[in-house]
Formats: C-alpha cells, sequence, structure tokens
C-alpha cells in the first residue's frame, strides 16, 4: 500500500490549513513520481540488455554487432561521411625516382587559340596511380638425374639442395597460408579460394592442411621456448574462452606476458592446466577472473572489469537491499578507475594513488562487511568470498606492473575468440595445435612490432634447411 493511500481526507481534515496544503502539494509530487516511475520501468522491461546497458560480459554479444548510435551525436541536417572543415586525409605522393614508370603527357596546343605548343613544365601536377601487378607463382623445377655407375652398375639419384622443400610449397607460401587462416581468420576453403583465384596457384584444401601441418612443425620449437619461460615472468594475465575441438568441448587459454603471449588449447578448464603450464617455480602475480582454478597460485590480481559486471548485477537486482549495495560498490569502483587512470596518464604519482585509494579500499571492504552479515542470501556469499580474498583486490596497489583489470589477456583472446566463433572449433588434435601455435606467433609477433609475415617466412626457410625457428623470447 502506498504512502499516499494512507493519507485520507479525514486525517486531512484534522491538520491545520497550512499543513493540510504543504500534504496535498507533497501527495500531488509523490502521485507524479509514481507515473513517471512505471512509465520507466515499462520503457527498461521492453529493453533489450547488452554489455554496454547491463551485467552481461562482452564475449555475450556477437562480435560484429554495432553499438546503438546516440541520437543526440547527430546534429540535425547532417549526413554520413566526413564533415564540412574536417581535416583531410590523403594518400602522399612518393618520389617519381621509386615509380615504376613515368608518363609526362603534354598538351599539344592552346585550349583556347589552338596555337601548337613547346617547352616544358618544370613543376608539372603530378597524378599517381596505385596498382598490384600481375600475379604468377615463382616456379623452380629441379630436375633429379639418375646416373649409373660405370664400374658397379648402381644407380645414384641426385639430392635436393639444403633449403628446398620435399613438399612443392615454398616458404613464402606456406607463410601466406597459415597467415591467412591465423591472423585474419580464413577457412581452409576461402584460402584455397584466394590463392586459386587471386595469386593464379593450384590448390585444394586438403593441401592447405598439409601446409598447415608443415608450419605447426617448424613452429613448435619457438613456441615450446616461450612456454618454457611463462614460470620465470612476474606478472601474468591469463584468462580461456570454451571452444570445441571435434565433439569434445575445450577451452581456449590465454597466458599474456610483457613482450609474448602463449595461446594453450586443452579439453580441460581444471586447475592442472595452470600447473602444466606454469609449474611449481612459477611465483609471480596472477591477473585474472574469480574463478576458483586461479586461487592455488598464490597471489592474484581480481579483474575489477569483472567486478564491475557483478556489482551492475547487483544494482538490476530488484531487492532494494541488493540495489543499495549495488550503487555503494559501484561509486567506490568509479573512483577507483578515475585515480588509476590519473596515475597511469601522470597525473598523480603510484604513491599519491596509493594514499587516494587508501579510505576507497576501506569502503569497499566496510560495504562487504555489511552485505556479509545482512543475511540475505543474494549478496551474502559473493560478499564473503570478496571480503577473505579482499588483499586479491588490490594487488596493483602494492606490486609494481600489476594492473586493476584483466584487459591484456581480454584483448589477446578476442581475435581467438571471433575466429572460434566463426570456425565453430577444431576437428583434430592436430588442428588445436596449429591454432595454439599460430595464434601464439601472430599475437606475439604484435606485441614485438615484428612483421608476422617475415617471421613465419624465416621460420619455414630454417625448417626447410632443418633448422630451428627464430627466436620469440626478448630479454628485457
Amino acid at each position: 500500500m502506498s504512502q499516499a493511500a494512507l493519507v485520507t481526507e479525514d486525517v486531512l481534515g484534522r491538520q491545520t490549513p497550512e499543513a493540510q496544503a504543504i500534504i496535498r502539494a507533497l501527495l500531488a509530487r509523490v502521485a507524479q513520481q509514481d507515473r513517471r516511475i512505471a512509465a520507466l520501468e515499462a520503457e527498461l522491461a521492453g529493453f533489450k540488455k547488452t554489455p554496454r546497458n547491463s551485467s552481461l560480459p562482452p564475449s555475450s554479444e556477437h562480435p560484429h554487432a554495432k553499438p546503438p548510435r546516440d541520437k543526440r551525436d547527430k546534429r540535425p541536417g547532417t549526413k554520413q561521411g566526413g564533415q564540412p572543415g574536417h581535416p583531410k586525409h590523403e594518400r602522399d605522393l612518393i618520389p617519381a625516382e621509386q615509380c615504376q614508370a613515368v608518363v609526362p603527357l603534354k598538351p599539344e596546343s592552346c585550349r583556347r587559340c589552338g596555337e601548337t605548343l613547346v617547352g616544358m613544365d618544370p613543376e608539372p601536377l603530378r597524378h599517381q596511380v596505385w596498382d598490384i601487378p600481375q600475379i604468377n607463382p615463382l616456379v623452380t623445377e629441379y630436375q633429379l638425374h639418375r646416373l649409373t655407375c660405370p664400374c658397379c652398375q648402381a644407380r645414384t639419384c641426385a639430392q635436393l639442395p639444403v633449403g628446398v622443400p620435399a613438399s612443392q610449397g615454398g616458404a613464402r607460401l606456406v607463410a601466406l597460408v597459415v597467415l591467412l587462416m591465423g591472423c585474419f581468420r580464413q577457412s581452409k576453403r576461402r584460402v584455397a579460394l584466394f590463392l586459386d583465384s587471386v595469386l593464379n596457384q593450384p590448390c585444394s584444401p586438403g593441401w592447405v592442411v598439409k601446409l598447415q601441418q608443415q608450419a605447426t612443425v617448424a613452429l613448435t620449437p619457438a613456441y615450446e621456448e616461450l612456454v618454457q619461460q611463462l614460470p620465470t615472468e612476474d606478472v601474468l594475465a591469463i584468462d580461456e574462452s570454451p571452444t570445441k575441438e571435434g565433439k569434445v568441448k575445450a577451452w581456449l587459454w590465454t597466458l599474456v606476458a610483457t613482450t609474448y603471449t602463449v595461446f594453450a588449447l586443452r579439453t580441460t578448464r581444471a586447475a592442472t592446466v595452470l600447473e602444466e603450464l606454469l609449474t611449481d617455480s612459477f611465483a609471480g602475480v596472477v591477473h585474472c577472473d574469480r574463478a576458483k582454478m586461479y586461487w592455488q597460485q598464490g597471489r592474484l590480481q581480481w579483474c575489477w572489469a569483472h567486478l564491475k559486471r557483478d556489482f551492475q548485477a547487483l544494482i538490476d537486482h530488484p531487492d532494494k537491499q541488493v540495489k543499495r549495495l549495488g550503487h555503494d560498490l559501484m561509486r567506490c569502483t568509479r573512483e577507483m578507475f578515475r585515480q588509476w587512470s590519473r596515475c597511469r596518464d601522470g597525473t598523480i604519482t603510484r604513491l599519491g594513488m596509493q594514499r587516494l585509494l587508501w579510505p576507497i579500499r576501506r569502503q569497499v571492504e566496510g560495504h562487504l562487511l555489511r552485505g556479509l552479515f545482512s543475511g540475505n542470501p543474494a549478496i551474502d556469499g559473493m560478499c564473503q568470498e570478496l571480503y577473505k580474498h579482499r588483499d586479491w583486490l588490490w594487488t596493483f596497489l602494492e606490486v609494481d606492473g600489476v594492473e586493476p583489470t584483466n584487459n591484456a589477456s581480454e584483448r589477446a583472446l578476442r581475435h581467438a575468440v571471433i575466429w572460434r566463433k566463426l570456425s565453430f572449433g577444431t576437428q583434430s588434435a592436430h588442428g588445436s595445435r596449429f591454432v595454439a601455435t599460430i595464434l601464439t606467433v601472430v599475437e606475439t609477433c604484435r606485441q614485438q612490432s615484428r612483421n608476422a609475415f617475415d617471421y613465419l617466412t624465416t621460420a619455414m626457410e630454417a625448417h626447410f634447411a632443418h633448422d630451428s625457428a627464430p627466436s620469440l623470447v626478448v630479454e628485457v
């Protein structure tokens, strides 16, 4: 029953005229607010939840989904595209000496009187047209002669030179094939179609699989070297995403260090994967969400971006007690991110951030204690877990190089998640090894500002010469 219903005319009649006027004005205001709340609740009921307006995780949305455009962002009467007065962006002309051909064009006659024109313009207008050459594969034939010994009549066949592959795919071709799949997310059929129709290279999906397996073998030494480097890191950002290997459910793990990233595809999400990759010698800090398989790794930094979504879920809860706790925790979260941003851009020092966040830390712990002893089953479990492990919320304040979010692994994993949604996982253990290996190489090259195609080409050349691929370990 509303408070307005309790105020009857009989109750009003016992009040002074001034009090009656005030009460009637307040009742009218309450009725107006009730109508507004009812209208907003009706609008919210038909509103579609997205990761931008609710506690839903970003992975729940299709990777190609576009955010709704804010009508306030578009001025009345404007069209799509560049607006008048925006900075001009155009391709710079390259020196004429770098052009494959220079064609001088001179007018033969005057455009007004028709008189014959002679001479040269010392500064002609320059117009450059970019195109690609007609692509024809470079095919080298090796003729292996078999000769008979005049003495013992034995036949001896010549051997291929060192560095020449036994298959028909050269180093650059194999590098391009695996880059099209591992970096540009193309299927095997699409890769075969591209090679056949654009590069004039006869190709089938089956041959793409053979080239993929060659690349996996060639890149495995560099991949294993990075895996062995993981236990020595001071900080690792770790995350995992579900996928499939054939008909079996699997998980793609990503472990992000400062200068490299390792992907591992396993058919389990258990802590045994971390025991295998990090071994007992790992003594660093792990960025992660609140999944329990990370808890045995020692010192953690729980991701505040995940916590922010959890707090938003409390705000969206119909229980007013839960909603209030969500608002209190969200207010502290926003202040924490504000001070962290100021420290990151150099506005305040790290010591200053620690001093400013100390009262915020106490407030968060106070709110968690309030939820812990509230007796409300909707919040007491989460608050108990957060308060018990409250030190894992603030590791970034004490350890340099640790951030409050796990964005590093989220960003590294996003490309793999989109590829998985397009390909629906792998079909075999061989495919899983290729996915983990090529994703590791591509993401590590990006972190190190290396050209991934050049690295893959060099790795394949080394493989064909019976050598190991170049190391991806960078000494810091």
